[in-house]
């Protein structure tokens, strides 16, 4: 592994995972102690359409992401504000023809065949340096964000109706969440891809809930576990010549069941010892 370093691609794809580490870690914690797994799913797998909208026109597919995801994020937050029984069916319909919007445009783009794999399921190893000049930025406002609103963020997570009552702007926040969800997305998207996103963003986060009390301690040891999936995933699939981002993922999986299994032994053994104690 320290032999791949010397390459090029090799920093690069270590880099973006690091950086995509830190995104998954601070905004993932958010997502789960909101319960919008779901959103975020619809949101991440709607920004292809803005992928497919970049190839079409010429520019950057990041960029496309950004502003695709943004405005998915925005109608699903309105929408679900407005009607919370409607909101699934909604997100399920944008998360469709997001999907389907990318691969149309992708298929209509003269001349130019794009690797679909690369985006849907990941290419950290083929992540370019300029890709990480766009990450850095989306990492930054996600950290000076949620820092400045930390305390906002802390009282609509565990109970938004209260926190409205205290003058917390709940409606607004909810907006700011779910923009910084499509900018932790497109952060994410050429380490995993969009049909892995999801178990970056939520696997960690539940992990780091058995061992942290506070919503901050749970968002750092969230990115420290994002960092670690991400630098054993890649050493793995360096070492086996197999797919990165799915490598990653199994990693953070095997985890995640090991974590639970963990869990339910404890659980057990509490009861045992009270009964012995008595």
């Amino acid at each position: 592994m320290f032999d791949a370093l010397h390459y090029e691609f090799m920093q690069n794809a270590l880099f973006a995972g690091l950086l995509a580490s830190v995104a998954c870690g601070i905004i993932g914690t958010l997502i789960v102690v909101n319960r919008i797994v779901f959103i975020s799913g619809g949101i991440a797998h709607a920004a292809y359409g803005g992928i497919g909208l970049a190839f079409f026109i010429g520019f950057s597919p990041l960029l496309g992401a950004v502003g695709f995801a943004l405005a998915v994020a925005f109608i699903i937050a309105f929408i679900s504000l407005k009607n919370k029984q409607r909101a699934d069916t909604v997100i399920g319909a944008l998360w469709a023809m997001g999907m389907g919007f990318g691969v149309i445009l992708i298929d209509l783009t003269p001349g130019y065949n794009v690797d679909l794999m690369s985006y849907l399921f990941g290419s950290i190893l083929t992540v370019p340096r300029s890709d990480l000049w766009l990450m850095i930025p989306l990492d930054v406002a996600i950290l000076v964000i949620v820092t400045f609103f930390y305390k906002d963020f802390l009282a609509m997570s565990y109970d938004d109706e209260y926190a409205g009552l205290m003058g917390v702007p709940v409606k607004t926040l909810y907006f700011v969440l779910l923009a910084l969800v499509a900018c932790s997305v497109v952060v994410i998207i050429r380490v995993i891809g969009l049909i892995l996103v999801i178990a970056l963003l939520s696997i960690p986060p539940y992990i780091a809930e058995q061992f942290s009390r506070s919503l901050q301690g749970m968002m750092l040891i969230s990115t420290l576990l994002n960092m670690v999936f991400t630098i054993i995933g890649l050493w793995l699939s360096y070492t086996f010549n197999i797919t990165s981002g799915a490598t990653i993922i199994m990693v953070a999986g095997t985890c995640f069941f090991l974590s639970t299994l963990l869990r339910s032994l404890r659980r057990k053994r509490i009861p045992e010892t009270l009964k012995s104690a008595d």
